[in-house]
């Protein structure tokens, strides 16, 4: 839940997480309150796409990067229709928005889009109390909605908490679109909404595929209609453990050995839908720095990253599933958390992080070639 009002950037404001710390500053884009999970962003730059990325829903993002807002805010960069973020933390937001294709301010922004924030603390601090915390509940309260901190602490508690959340057909379409391929259509793809960005069909887009984009609440029926010559199940927030129903959709475009690619979300769901378990994970991976290898080649990848859930399966062999054998395919150097999945028996596979990454980086853009390649091959 979020209240606002104007005034943003002189009045007091208080971050109360669900531990009992607190932390005073200013308020930053609109003034009022704001509920949801405490993480952090270790991104230097493309904050427009981390506030636009639906996969952020319900979340208050502390933005490790000390200064923010440099560049200001374009019609040209967000990843979907709105700001999803709950909340948004920054320590010196910029005075004054300096950058040609810039159109208005951050704070601008997000006072807006009713997006309360908190400006002025030590961003530092706080990030290093979350990694030794853990990810939590947190409250932003500024004007009229400062209280008593033991008052404000209660509200925070009585928040709902991510795990055991199901919010991917809150962010997802409503209504099916298609994103027609550039240049010559080579092929077609049903991509289901869990929560998309909207650089994700346009870099399958790219490749010469024309993208049907279908809601959360797709059957097998729908995407069948489409006629695809392959399947994308996209990212998105919340706990997958409670994702049921894409399970079950993706099980059956496993049982046709339809070509399958999944990012994010959609990684945890092939996981899921193989017999493997999920957990949440201490704070998550979040920004756009992060290393990841692809066990196949040995390569060291800096990816771009966004989940507090993963997929528990072994590092160390190849397990028998349902539909085949399959095995980890990338995995991250920072914690050996699983990044992809691939089956050795059908064309599916998919990865933890974002290879669209529309602020970059783009070592992992080949991953959208790998989908074509599989779409070839089931052709042939």
């Amino acid at each position: 839940m979020t209240t606002s009002t104007r005034g943003a950037g002189q009045a007091p404001a208080v971050l109360v997480l669900e531990d009992g710390r607190a932390f005073r500053g200013r308020a930053y884009g609109a003034v009022g309150e704001t509920f949801g999970e405490a993480v952090f962003s270790t991104g230097m730059t493309g904050y427009q796409e981390t506030l636009t990325d639906p996969s952020y829903h319900r979340q208050v993002v502390v933005m490790t990067a000390p200064h923010v807002g440099n560049t200001g805010v374009n019609d040209e960069d967000p990843e979907s229709r709105k700001i999803w973020v709950s909340g948004y933390v920054v320590r010196d937001p910029a005075r004054r928005a300096s950058n040609w294709r810039s159109q208005r301010s951050l704070d601008e922004e997000l006072e807006r889009q009713g997006v309360v924030g908190i400006c002025g603390i030590d961003t530092r601090a706080l990030t290093r109390h979350l990694r030794e915390r853990g990810a939590m509940r947190v409250g932003i309260f500024s004007g009229e909605q400062l209280a008593d901190e033991a008052a404000l602490l209660e509200r925070v508690r009585e928040a709902p908490q991510m795990k055991g959340a199901d919010l991917a057909a809150e962010v997802a379409t409503e209504q099916a679109y298609v994103v027609p391929a550039i240049g010559e259509k080579k092929y077609t793809v049903a991509a289901v909404d869990l929560g998309i960005k909207g650089m994700t069909p346009r870099r399958m887009a790219e490749r010469g595929i024309e993208v049907h984009v279908l809601p959360a609440t797709a059957t097998a029926e729908d995407i069948w209609a489409v006629d695809p010559d392959g399947v994308f199940f996209s990212n998105g927030p919340g706990d997958p453990a409670t994702a049921d129903h894409p399970v079950a959709l993706m099980r059956a475009v496993l049982e046709r050995s339809t070509p399958l690619f999944g990012i994010c979300f959609g990684n945890q769901i092939l996981g899921r839908a193989l017999g493997f378990g999920t957990f949440k994970l201490k704070y998550g991976h979040r920004g756009i720095n992060q290393p990841v290898q692809d066990r196949a080649t040995g390569k060291v990848e800096v990816t771009a990253h966004n989940h507090g859930f993963a997929v528990d399966a072994p590092l160390d062999k190849v397990s028998e599933t349902p539909y085949g054998r399959a095995e980890v395919s990338h995995v991250c150097l920072n914690d050996n958390v699983v990044e992809g999945l691939r089956l050795l028996d059908r064309p599916a596979f998919s990865v933890q992080y974002h290879p669209e990454a529309a602020a970059g980086p783009h070592d992992a853009a080949y991953l959208f070639d790998r989908f074509v390649t599989l779409m070839e091959g089931q052709r042939a």
